[in-house]
């Protein structure tokens, strides 16, 4: 299209071609035949006057879009970056496009869904969480797979896709007894976020197990700015804590930031802190953070695999899927080097 002009036509070709229109839809379809001659001049016709052949009159026939939609929120946080890319890349190597919608709530998918229908997409993925059941009772009626990352509503049509972070909760708490913790503390997710909450019970159990007691926390909602204000409520006064874990890893950087430079405290000789994602910041040598990695190739492999399975067998039912955690030890629990890897392992490789 140039100089503001429409899109040409399937109409305009078969005019400049000297041949039909059905001529025309023969030859850009799967099957379909025309002579090598009049192909040929279609072709030509085509190129000259930047045709592509439209979609609707496919999705009207078959009711497939071949359209995935990628729902994100929380775009202030690196990982959901990767996880984008990461995607759309393994969705177009299966056939698939994405269509990427914004959903206004940083960890709830269930505010977007409404509107997904009109799009015609096959299907949903995203790493926010479905958390209603009337939710889910929607997707089932519209016959609309779903895979999302770190959902506790469990059966239909809904796939989930969770880090395990019971797991690596017990695993931080374990570290943190080994190094001498005494006074742990934990700062959490947005208010009913499935995957704050799963590292916060790991953690909480395997302390009490220790004979460490239940961590003194404070709220956060996945930002910077939250570890900060966490950081004055944990670190302030006689029984301020020792070792923090945080939900995740832009919280445990406010907090590292903020008891350096407002309390004076060393990490980790004073204060030790480790978060969850493994984001790149993490390995920066200013912070030297101890994180666990979510293996976002794999968690993406295992959506598309999803995927492709539901829409080949409607009506099939979701699974569940948890991929391990893999803790990353670096200097702000007193392991490995400042910056760097840590002697990274970026987790469980699945084949393809």
């Amino acid at each position: 299209m140039k100089n503001g002009k429409r899109y040409a036509s399937s109409t305009d070709v078969a005019r400049l071609a000297g041949v039909s229109q059905s001529a025309v839809s023969r030859a850009y379809k799967k099957g379909g035949y025309v002579s090598p001659e009049m192909r040929s001049r279609i072709m030509a016709a085509a190129a000259e006057l930047e045709y592509r052949p439209s979609l609707i009159p496919r999705i009207m026939l078959t009711e497939r879009s071949n359209l995935i939609a990628v729902v994100v929120g929380g775009l202030y946080n690196p990982l959901y970056a990767g996880i984008i890319d990461t995607l759309s890349v393994r969705l177009e190597d299966a056939g698939l496009q994405t269509l990427l919608v914004h959903a206004e709530s940083g960890h709830m998918l269930d505010i977007a869904l409404p509107r997904l229908a009109s799009y015609r997409v096959d299907a949903i993925v995203s790493p926010l969480a479905v958390m209603s059941a009337a939710t889910a009772e929607a997707l089932d009626r519209l016959g609309l797979p779903v895979v999302s990352f770190n959902t506790p509503v469990r059966g239909g049509l809904i796939s989930t896709i969770s880090t395990d972070g019971l797991a690596a909760g017990r695993d931080i708490a374990a570290l943190f007894a080994r190094r001498g913790a005494r006074r742990p503390g934990f700062v959490q997710g947005p208010k009913g976020s499935p995957a704050s909450d799963d590292r916060e019970r790991g953690y909480r159990r395997a302390l009490r197990g220790l004979g460490l007691g239940a961590p003194r926390t404070a709220p956060g909602d996945f930002r910077y700015e939250g570890g900060v204000a966490a950081a004055h409520a944990l670190l302030g006064g006689r029984d301020a804590c020792d070792a923090i874990f945080c939900a995740n890893d832009l919280l445990a950087l406010g907090v590292m930031d903020t008891a350096r430079r407002q309390f004076g405290l060393r990490v980790p000789e004073d204060l030790m802190v480790a978060g969850f994602d493994d984001i790149d910041m993490a390995s920066w040598s200013s912070y030297g953070l101890t994180s666990f990695v979510q293996d976002v190739d794999l968690m993406a492999r295992h959506a598309v695999h999803l995927l492709t399975q539901a829409l080949e067998t409607p009506g099939r039912t979701g699974e569940h899927v948890v991929i391990p955690a893999t803790l990353v030890e670096r200097a702000s629990t007193g392991g490995g080097d400042a910056g760097g890897d840590g002697g990274r392992d970026r987790g469980v490789r699945c084949d393809d």
